[in-house]
């Protein structure tokens, strides 16, 4: 499954690396709503929670779903500019409509990019469908929800004072510490585009990041399968490194398509696509082969040896074989006249957390 970005005719100058500064603290923002999400982060929000003020404490809550499932798309611009202050001016000249669209979006979804829902605020059905999407995240949410729909500017001013609050409590301080991390990715990332072409650059974005062999298209390895396009509009790629694991696309219809990339970590470990991931799920999914894996994690066997154990004829044994090796679960080692099979242990022991940002990115 992927989401798929049409390049075709792009000009190179259209692809651009750059920093958000409301990008990176609706990433922050994200963490403060999902710790678990972020393990390596869970001191810092814990830090920041206790460090509130009460009153912006409630209003994060309050708000909480403009970052916490999705990120409302105003969030993470297109167009970055140098200071929050800037960016959130940017946000103030959506209209009305635009912005209660995007705002009442909670969660993430193939209908994101399909279509251009009609506005809540001048459709019935659709408002209705909010407030009951809404309601179902709670009562602050639906609360939020109901007073955006009534008076748009009043929460909209809310929403930007929030933010701005933020910024005095702990953004500006965070935003200081990962300055020099972003903009060394960024020469990185702006060095290759220039000097070795988007292939290039996109693969030192993310694993899981790539231009298609005709050129034509970047493909983002994620739990959907959507497509949009950047021909008129561009495409823009933001460094985070309050965002990791997290590979956030904007891609809605009437929306200039953002990605935000998690920074590379020093010594990172090699992302697992979602298709090695699904076919190491399928290969577990046989009982055949896993009491053969509970042999082979004992130790080294050849195929004999597990047919004897376990009552299989050696070709039905060479068959289930091939499925664990081909997902990368076993290793092999010729001996002489017989080949041993091996449990492959690191694989099965990061399955989990392959999953885990499989289906977080």
């Amino acid at each position: 499954m992927t989401l798929r970005i049409d390049i075709s005719g792009l000009p190179s100058e259209r692809l651009r690396f750059a920093a958000s500064p409301l990008a990176e603290l609706t990433a922050m923002l994200h963490v403060l709503a999902e710790p678990g999400h972020h393990p390596r982060l869970a001191g810092w929000a814990g830090d920041v929670w206790a460090g509130l003020r009460p009153e912006l404490a409630e209003r994060l809550r309050e708000a909480e779903f403009l970052w916490r499932s999705s990120r409302a798309d105003f969030l993470v611009p297109a167009r970055p500019r140098p200071t929050l202050v800037e960016e959130l001016d940017d946000v103030d000249r959506i209209d009305d409509e635009t912005y209660v669209t995007s705002a009442l979006v909670t969660t993430c979804g193939s209908n994101r990019v399909h279509f251009a829902a009609p506005s809540p605020l001048a459709d019935a059905t659709a408002r209705e469908r909010a407030l009951d999407l809404a309601q179902a995240r709670g009562p602050l949410q639906e609360a939020f929800a109901e007073r955006l729909l009534a008076d748009p500017a009043a929460v909209r001013a809310r929403v930007r004072s929030t933010l701005e609050q933020c910024a005095d409590a702990f953004f500006d301080a965070a935003w200081t510490s990962v300055a020099v991390q972003l903009a060394t990715d960024l020469r990185l990332k702006n060095d290759l585009l220039k000097r070795q072409g988007t292939g290039a650059a996109l693969a030192s974005v993310s694993d899981v990041v790539t231009l298609a062999p005709d050129g034509d298209s970047i493909i983002v390895d994620q739990l959907q399968d959507n497509a949009t396009a950047a021909h008129s509009t561009g495409l823009t790629f933001l460094p985070s490194v309050f965002g990791r694991p997290h590979l956030t696309v904007v891609h809605a219809a009437g929306w200039q398509p953002v990605v935000q990339y998690p920074v590379a970590e020093a010594g990172p470990a090699e992302a697992v696509s979602l298709e090695t991931v699904t076919l190491r799920l399928g290969a577990l999914a046989h009982p055949v082969r896993l009491r053969l894996l509970r042999t082979l994690a004992r130790g080294p066997h050849t195929t004999g040896e597990l047919a004897h154990a376990w009552e299989l004829s050696p070709p039905e044994v060479s068959r289930h074989l091939a499925v664990l090796r081909h997902a990368g679960l076993l290793t092999a080692r010729r001996r002489g006249r017989y080949v041993h099979y091996a449990l492959d242990r690191s694989a099965m022991t990061t399955l989990g957390g392959d999953l885990l940002s499989a289906v977080l990115r």
